[in-house]
């Protein structure tokens, strides 16, 4: 493989091997835990360690605008806290993931710790890139639905839009995918803001 082909490879979500710990599948927080300082970011669905890649810039971009808008509308306005990547949520034993921005409403605060939040947060945000949209799209997106996170916003920058999902009888239902002018139609974190604002200054 050539220097060129390496600058064209998009790093991707990968099954993390080998690892020194459990066998996969048997992964928990405290494995999770005790995963030395490497400089990778890691997360536990259903026992399985994945290793996942770095975000961009255009993606940590579009994440500081939306975390500024949720801290200014939600946590500034006494209704919860917002936290933003990396920082665990241990959704089961087995499942520990980093969502790159989640809302713990007031109501639900106590699953706040010192070193993580234990438990569904109110919502959970992902913000796409090529590297791990499938990811986003299935895995993650299983696990939230399994811990019972109520609503799960889906953020594509390069097409400039937000898909808000609601959780239904243990699965999640499309409100609908929004852009430009249109408000995100949330029960968790409503923003009084059109969803242009989160990608353009």
């Amino acid at each position: 493989m050539t220097v060129a082909d390496l600058l064209d490879t998009i790093p991707v979500v990968t099954v993390a091997t080998p690892m020194s710990g459990p066998p996969q599948g048997r992964w928990t927080y405290a494995d999770y835990a005790a995963l030395p300082e490497d400089g990778n970011r890691y997360e536990i669905i259903a026992g399985v360690l994945y290793m996942t890649p770095a975000p961009e810039t255009g993606h940590q971009s579009v994440s500081a605008r939306m975390v500024t808008f949720l801290v200014t509308h939600i946590q500034f306005a006494g209704l919860g806290r917002v936290f933003a990547a990396p920082t665990d949520v241990e959704l089961a034993p087995d499942t520990v993931v980093q969502p790159d921005i989640v809302v713990v409403l007031s109501a639900n605060l106590g699953i706040i710790t010192r070193s993580r939040i234990v438990g569904a947060p109110d919502l959970a945000v992902e913000i796409l890139s090529p590297g791990t949209a499938g990811y986003d799209r299935r895995e993650k997106q299983d696990a939230y639905a399994r811990a019972g996170v109520r609503e799960y916003w889906v953020v594509d920058p390069a097409a400039q839009t937000v898909e808000v999902l609601v959780l239904e009888q243990g699965s999640y239902r499309s409100r609908g995918v929004f852009r430009g002018q249109a408000r995100l139609p949330s029960q968790a974190a409503p923003l009084p803001v059109p969803v242009e604002r989160f990608f353009h200054e």
